[in-house]
C-alpha cells in the first residue's frame, strides 16, 4: 500500500468516529430576548379635558390608564412601530405606540382622547403620564371600547374592555397577540386559529406570559386549557408541546407537536420542533420526511439563494437545511447532502452549527475535494476551539493536510 493509500484509509476512519460525535452535538436553542423594563412612554401628557368628566361623575368609577403589553404568538420580538389603537363604538378614538419590549400606557380623558394622536411621545418616562386633574373615562362609556395592535405582517387580536376591572384609576388590560401572516406568501393559511373563542384566547395568552416568565408549569395549564376550550387551536397545541420539550417529557411534547400538525400542515413551526426530536434520536428516516416538508413549503424561495443572506424569519430555515444535511449523509445521499449543508452554511451567518462544517469537511473529503474539506475543517476548529473532539479533528486537519499535498515529481527524485 503506498504512502498516500494509508493516509486515505486512516482518514477515513477517523472521519467515521468523528462525524456521528459532531451530528450528536445538539445545536445550541435560541437565547429567549431579555425582559428589559420598559424605557420610552407610549403616550404624549396633554391638558385636561373636562368634557369627558360627567357632573357628578364618581372619581372612583373613572379609569385615567389603560396599560398592557403586546406579545407575538410565536414568541419572537415585538416588531418596531407597534401601533395601539382604542376603538368605541366603531370609531378609533385613540393611538399609541408601544415600546421595543412590548408595553403600552394610555392616558384616558385628556386631549389625546379627543384629538387622534398616533405620535406617541417616547421622550418622557413610561408609566408616568402627567396625572392632570379631571382626566379620566368612566368605566361605563369603557364598555364599547376595544384594543388592538396595528403593525405591518400582522394580525392582531381584540380586547375587549367590557369585562375587565380596573385598580383604582389604572386598567390592567393583558396581552394583546399579534399573529405573522407575511410568511405564508402565496399560500392559504389555516383560519381555525384565528375562530378560537375568547375563553381559549385568554388562556392561550396567559400561558404566552407564564412562558416568557419561566412558569412553566403555570404555562402547561394555560395551554391544555385552551386546547381544550377549542381543539383546533394549532398555536396553542405547539405552544403546549415546546413547554413539555421543556420539562423533558419528549412523547406528550411529540404528542402535541403531531397534533398541531393534523390541524394545518401549513404551519411549519410543529414540523421542525418534530425533525429536531428525531435527530436527537438518530430517527435519520423520519428527519428527512418532517425537513423535506419543511423545505417543500418553501414559500419564500430559500432554495434558490445564491448568495449568503440574513434571516430574519422566526422559522429557522438554517436548523431545517442543516437537520436535512445530516440525514442525507447518514443515509448515504451524499450529492443531497452537499446541496442541503451548503444551504444551511449561508443561512447560517450569526453562525450557531460549528458542526455542520465538520459534516461538510467529510462530505468534501468523501469527493477528494481536500482543500474544501481542509476549509471546513479550520471553520469548525475556529467556532469550537474547546469541544470534546477538537484533538482528534486536529489529527483529521493533520490527515486531510496530507492528502493535498502535491505530489512528488518523479524526475526530480531520480535526479537526485
Amino acid at each position: 500500500m503506498n504512502p498516500r493509500m494509508r493516509i486515505f484509509v486512516q482518514l477515513g476512519l477517523a472521519m467515521g468516529l468523528l462525524v456521528p460525535v459532531a451530528l450528536a452535538q445538539r445545536p445550541p436553542a435560541p437565547v429567549p430576548p431579555p425582559s428589559n423594563p420598559p424605557s420610552g412612554p407610549p403616550s404624549r401628557s396633554a391638558p385636561s379635558n373636562p368634557s369627558n368628566t360627567q357632573p357628578g361623575q364618581p372619581r372612583g368609577d373613572l379609569v385615567m390608564f389603560l396599560i398592557g403589553r403586546v406579545a407575538t404568538d410565536d414568541g419572537t420580538a415585538v416588531p418596531r412601530d407597534v401601533l395601539v389603537e382604542r376603538v368605541c363604538n366603531a370609531s378609533v378614538r385613540q393611538q399609541v405606540y408601544a415600546t421595543s419590549s412590548g408595553d403600552f400606557s394610555m392616558q384616558l380623558g385628556s386631549m389625546n382622547d379627543s384629538n387622534l394622536d398616533a405620535s406617541g411621545d417616547r421622550s418622557s418616562q413610561f408609566g408616568q403620564p402627567n396625572k392632570v386633574d379631571g382626566t379620566g373615562i368612566s368605566r361605563r362609556d369603557l364598555t364599547n371600547c376595544e384594543l388592538r395592535a396595528t403593525v405591518s405582517g400582522f394580525l392582531s387580536n381584540v380586547v375587549s374592555l367590557v369585562d375587565l376591572a380596573p385598580v383604582s384609576s389604572t386598567m390592567d388590560v393583558g396581552a394583546i397577540v399579534v399573529h405573522r401572516t407575511t410568511k405564508i406568501k402565496g399560500m392559504t393559511v389555516n383560519a381555525a386559529a384565528y375562530k378560537a373563542p375568547g375563553d381559549a384566547r385568554r388562556a392561550y395568552e396567559k400561558g404566552i406570559e407564564a412562558q416568557r416568565k419561566g412558569r412553566l408549569a403555570d404555562a402547561r395549564q394555560f395551554f391544555e386549557k385552551a386546547v381544550a376550550i377549542y381543539p383546533k387551536y394549532t398555536y396553542a397545541w405547539f405552544q403546549l408541546g415546546a413547554v413539555l420539550q421543556n420539562l423533558a417529557e419528549k412523547e406528550p411534547a411529540r404528542t402535541a407537536y403531531t397534533h398541531a400538525t393534523t390541524i394545518d400542515s401549513k404551519f411549519l413551526p410543529p414540523y421542525l420542533s418534530l425533525a429536531s426530536m428525531a435527530y436527537q434520536a438518530g430517527d435519520w428516516t423520519q428527519v428527512l420526511n418532517l425537513t423535506n416538508h419543511v423545505l417543500d413549503s418553501d414559500s419564500l424561495q430559500y432554495a434558490n439563494v445564491t448568495g449568503y443572506i440574513v434571516d430574519l424569519d422566526p422559522l429557522d430555515y438554517a436548523e431545517a437545511y442543516f437537520y436535512n444535511s445530516a440525514a442525507n449523509y447518514k443515509l448515504n445521499r451524499i450529492e443531497d447532502a452537499e446541496k442541503s449543508g451548503l444551504k444551511a452554511e449561508r443561512l447560517d451567518v450569526r453562525p450557531r452549527f460549528p458542526q455542520l462544517h465538520l459534516l461538510l469537511a467529510e462530505i468534501f473529503a468523501r469527493k477528494n475535494d481536500y482543500a474544501t474539506a481542509i476549509s471546513e475543517t479550520k471553520i469548525y476548529l475556529e467556532l469550537a476551539p474547546h469541544a470534546k473532539n477538537a484533538d482528534q479533528v486536529r489529527e483529521q486537519l493533520a490527515q486531510l493536510e496530507k492528502l493535498n499535498a502535491p505530489l512528488p515529481n518523479p524526475e526530480k527524485t531520480d535526479q537526485k
